[in-house]
């Protein structure tokens, strides 16, 4: 079983930058897939950025050219670095690693992008 933890939320003007870091209790070397996905009240969760072994990376239109998605299996960790912050942003963000699909999730980290 793996245990996912995320941080690096937290509040910041629009047009700011953070990073997001997702760390795993186990190794997250064998797993072929990881994502980062966001949501909030009343929505449905919704993919932000995904990449798979081999495979072409996949960013939600909103945020192509401001996130990138990358992980270092030597820290157990993804990342999620957020540039040029938008109001419209702000969610709940949450990472997932899996073989091909999300089989564990963290529980979170709050983003809130004030305008």
């Amino acid at each position: 079983q793996v245990q996912l933890v995320e941080s690096g939320g937290g509040l910041v003007q629009a047009g700011g930058s953070l990073r997001l870091s997702c760390t795993a209790s186990g190794s997250i070397f064998s797993f072929n897939a990881m994502g980062w996905f966001r949501q909030v009240p009343g929505k449905q969760r919704v993919m932000v950025a995904y990449t798979q072994t081999g495979r072409m990376t996949n960013y939600a239109d909103s945020v192509k050219g401001r996130f990138t998605i990358s992980r270092d299996n030597a820290k157990n960790t993804v990342y999620l670095q957020m540039n040029s912050l938008k109001p419209e942003d702000t969610a709940v963000y949450y990472c997932a690693v899996g073989d091909g699909g999300m089989d564990y999730w963290g529980k979170g980290t709050p983003v809130t992008v004030s305008s």
